[in-house]
């Protein structure tokens, strides 16, 4: 199947609000001449297609020929950023600071020094304001040059202060860059491989976190600092199945905003994603009365203007707090009410394409089966594990061997016996290869591949035995990791007892709320 949005310039076009659109085209009036006639002709025919097809594109252009599309497409891309980048420069800090900088060097490449300084300072104000070290590295950077090359008249003591300023500047920086890797590159280990599978991912996990933490103590870090410190011990927490961590970091991440509300603005994703992830904590923790209260606390966030006119961030707290009601709903054992959702989900995800990527569709469609299975629906089930089974992607090993596994009892439940052999051994392989093998799939394979016909064999004893030992395995860590992605045990439960595994999560989920009142 062809994305129809291969194309750059398209993509880009795509993702442009009305206001974006409109404000290009004044903007290209006010600013070019006849010769820009044809990207104007060029940006309205691509505003009409609903996918990129350049063969219906060159009909639809009276001016413009093949051989000159190329050319009229990369000159149209720079307008669109330069329009886009006028745009927004009222609402980005980054773009704001970077605008004073070049105002600075212009002034001081003029020779109007003291010009140039005056914006510097200004513009060194506004990023301590905003914690934008980055950008103070680059304005000491050109103070330095021009308190070394020319007489400015400045005191000693500013001078040496300057000097400070940027030694102190870089230190903060090296934190900073230490503990921002460290955060991505966990995060890219969990995308890649999910949670730890054994003592030997545990070790190496440990041994990079240990070398690349910074010497300061926590109430020493600025916060960025913070803000990535979190999401590293966050996201190492989560790997190694440390829940209570996770939780406890997770709500760090979200307070540190709390903190610092003037940061709300400026690293609005951040705040989404440490929302996100204090509400997957409560999740993993069966924590439903804190879960509803963070839920509350993100959907009246995304109503801000803020988020809601913002595509990215509108779009990931819709993918975000929809999963986070699925999950809610999942520990109460509700999930008829889950299967509700589901429809402006998939609308949601279709009309925002451009947006979502590959992982976010793919943790969707795993939800979703999840859904259906719990419900009883395992046709369903399987037609949403199969969207990742079929996909073969490079991420998230994990969430491909959990739909293989998830698939295989799918089947099962639909009495498909004459292919389990077959499905089982195909998921054994895969699982073995992804390194995702634990006792508990040991034994589920086992289970699997004894004969399914009713020639004597009592397949409520084997559940009982199964269900025993799965149970005895929750002790050790490393192998509860199928538990993060299906709830084998609540299945299990089922079987035993001959009901549905919706009637046994609905009982749990009561059970807990007694105690939690009494």
């Amino acid at each position: 199947m062809v994305n129809k949005f291969t194309d750059t310039l398209f993509q880009l076009v795509s993702s442009m609000e009305k206001a974006e659109k409109r404000h290009f085209k004044l903007f290209i009036k006010r600013s070019s001449g006849n010769e820009d006639l044809k990207i104007v002709e060029l940006f309205d025919a691509l505003v009409q297609l609903p996918e990129y097809n350049e063969t219906i594109l060159l009909k639809k252009l009276k001016t413009i020929k093949k051989p000159q599309l190329s050319n009229i497409k990369v000159h149209l891309y720079k307008q669109l950023l330069s329009s886009l980048r006028l745009q927004k420069s009222s609402d980005s800090i980054d773009l704001q600071l970077n605008e004073q900088f070049d105002f600075a060097h212009i002034l001081y490449k003029k020779g109007l020094f003291f010009h140039s300084l005056k914006i510097l300072e200004k513009a060194k104000e506004l990023a301590n304001t905003y914690h934008k070290v980055n950008f103070l590295l680059q304005a000491i950077t050109l103070e330095k040059r021009i308190e070394s090359l020319h007489i400015t008249r400045t005191s000693q003591t500013h001078t040496e202060n300057l000097a400070l300023e940027i030694n102190e500047v870089n230190k903060r920086l090296d934190t900073l860059s230490r503990l921002s890797n460290l955060a991505m590159l966990l995060y890219h280990w969990f995308l890649k491989n999910g949670h730890s599978r054994n003592e030997k991912d545990q070790e190496n996990i440990r041994n990079y976190v240990k070398a690349n933490l910074p010497d300061q103590p926590e109430s020493a870090l600025g916060f960025y600092e913070k803000l990535y410190l979190y999401q590293s011990f966050s996201w190492y927490a989560y790997i190694r199945q440390d829940f209570i961590s996770y939780y406890r970091y997770s709500q760090k991440w979200t307070d540190v905003f709390v903190a610092n509300p003037v940061m709300l603005r400026v690293e609005t994703g951040h705040y989404i994603k440490g929302l996100h992830t204090l509400l997957n904590a409560h999740f993993t923790l069966n924590n439903y009365q804190k879960m509803d209260e963070v839920l509350h606390i993100f959907e009246n966030f995304a109503q801000t203007d803020r988020v809601a006119q913002h595509d990215n961030f509108r779009i990931q707290a819709f993918l975000y707090i929809n999963r986070s009601k699925i999950n809610l709903y999942s520990i109460m054992g509700h999930f008829s009410e889950a299967i509700t959702l589901v429809p402006g989900i998939l609308k949601g995800v279709e009309q925002d394409a451009l947006f979502i990527d590959e992982h976010q569709k793919m943790v969707i469609h795993y939800k979703i089966a999840i859904l259906y299975f719990g419900n009883g629906d395992y046709a369903t089930c399987i037609d949403y594990v199969q969207k990742i089974i079929d996909e073969n992607s490079e991420v998230r090993d994990d969430l491909q061997s959990y739909a293989r596994l998830v698939h295989l009892i799918a089947h099962y439940e639909l009495g498909n016996y004459d292919i389990m052999d077959y499905l089982t051994q195909s998921c054994y392989r895969f699982m073995q290869k992804k390194k995702n093998l634990t006792v508990v799939e040991e034994l589920l394979f086992k289970f699997f591949r004894k004969p399914f016909l009713p020639s004597g064999r009592n397949r409520q004893q084997d559940f009982t035995g199964l269900l025993e030992q799965i149970k005895e395995l929750k002790k050790n860590r490393y192998e509860t990791r199928t538990f993060s992605y299906i709830d084998i045990l609540s299945w299990l439960e089922s079987k035993v007892h001959k009901v549905s595994m919706r009637e046994i999560l609905e009982q749990k989920y009561r059970q807990s709320k007694h105690q939690i009142n009494s």
